[in-house]
Parts: structure tokens; sequence; C-alpha cells
């Protein structure tokens, strides 16, 4: 693959530039695309990613027991953190896909996504050795770590939320369906969070209402901690 302006500001986001191009090339090749793809150095990445954050979030929370780190090592490497994290790398525009994945957005699957960012850090492994990667994966995910509260550990958006407003004695969230939308067994829900006091509405989106609930909620959380 040629160091075109898609990759190079990729490789400026990430805070590296591959000395094997082709490694990069690879890593943003989707199976639909050809033989030659980026599974083999998924499958790399993931191990390496796994291991060098749980590094990062040993040294980090010291008093947190085995079971806490490894919810939250979890947290981040879900496919969703994943994904979300991609976008904002702008991976999706430097994909390679079938016609089939083109056509259907696979570009902005949070699967393929996440897989991509997974093997652009096997590719940086193999590129340039554990050091590189780890550089890499630190400028990625310590804004995401620093965020971390460990009281936080295993609770879901929507306790979180309504446990911070009940300590600040805030009347709990309004939460309205918007719109149901597909057919019965392919639905995607719409729903609003509302906060009165702090003025706050979020909407999110999922494919129950539990889970767009979950989304409008973090959402609010969001906002209302930043």
């Amino acid at each position: 693959m040629m160091n075109n302006p898609t990759t190079f500001g990729l490789q400026r986001l990430i805070g590296y530039n591959f000395h094997n191009q082709a490694l990069l090339g690879q890593a943003l090749t989707h199976r639909s695309f050809g033989s030659i793809n980026n599974e083999r150095l998924e499958f790399l990445g993931d191990g390496v990613l796994n291991f060098i954050i749980a590094s990062q979030l040993y040294l980090a929370f010291p008093k947190l027991d085995e079971g806490d780190l490894s919810r939250l090592r979890a947290h981040l490497v879900k496919e969703p953190t994943l994904g979300e994290l991609a976008l904002t790398l702008n991976i999706g525009d430097a994909l390679r896909l079938g016609e089939g994945e083109l056509k259907s957005g696979g570009w902005r699957r949070p699967s393929v996504l996440a897989d991509a960012l997974e093997a652009i850090i096997g590719a940086v492994f193999l590129d340039a050795g554990f050091d590189a990667a780890e550089m890499v994966v630190i400028k990625l995910f310590t804004p995401l770590i620093e965020k971390i509260d460990p009281k936080s550990i295993g609770k879901d958006p929507k306790s979180l939320l309504q446990e911070y407003l009940q300590s600040k004695k805030i009347d709990v969230p309004i939460y309205e369906v918007l719109a149901i939308e597909g057919e019965a067994h392919c639905q995607t829900f719409r729903v609003e969070c509302k906060v009165s006091k702090f003025n706050i509405t979020t909407q999110g989106e999922g494919t129950s209402r539990r889970n767009a609930e979950q989304e409008a909620a973090k959402l609010a959380y969001q906002q209302i901690t930043a």
C-alpha cells in the first residue's frame, strides 16, 4: 500500500510511521477484499493489546484485585470500545473492503473497525517490535485509563447515572422511547434520557429498549461528570 493521505493521517494519529507500508496495508484489508487480509494480524494484535493493557492497569491501580483488573481490561478491549476508538482514528476511511462489505456499510461497523485496530497493533509489533507497539497502545488508551473510576467497576451506565444523581439529591432521569424502527426480528430502538436539573437530554440507539436506555444513560453520565 502506498503512503497516501489517508494512511499518512492514520499514522500521525497513532504516533507511528511504518517502515514496511505493506504491513499497514494488510492490517487495513478485510477478508472480503482478498486472501491476503488482516485476520492473522488481528489475532496477533489482540494478544499484544491484552498484555499491554493488563500491564498498564496493574501499574495504574495498585489496590485493585485480580477480578477488578480483569473487568477493567475486558471493558477496554471489548468491541464497542475498540470500535469507538477506531472511529476517532478514521480507520474506516482507510479500510480495503470487498464490494459486498462496502455496500453494507462495513467501513463503519464496530466489529470490522475493532478488528482493524487490533490488526494495526499487530502490524506495529511486527514492523518494529514490542516497544513500538507498547508506545502506540499507551498513546491511544491512556486517556481512557485515566477516566476510569474504580468505584464504577462492574456497574452499567444506568446504575452509575442514577447513583450519581441520588448522591447529589437530584431527581432520577426520565427515559422515553422516541422511535422503534425495522422489522420485528430486527428492530432498532431510539430512547431519550432527560436530566432536568442539568438541562441535559441525550439519545441512545440499540437493538432493545434496555440497550438504547443504557447508551443514552452513558452519554448523559459522560456529560454530567466531564
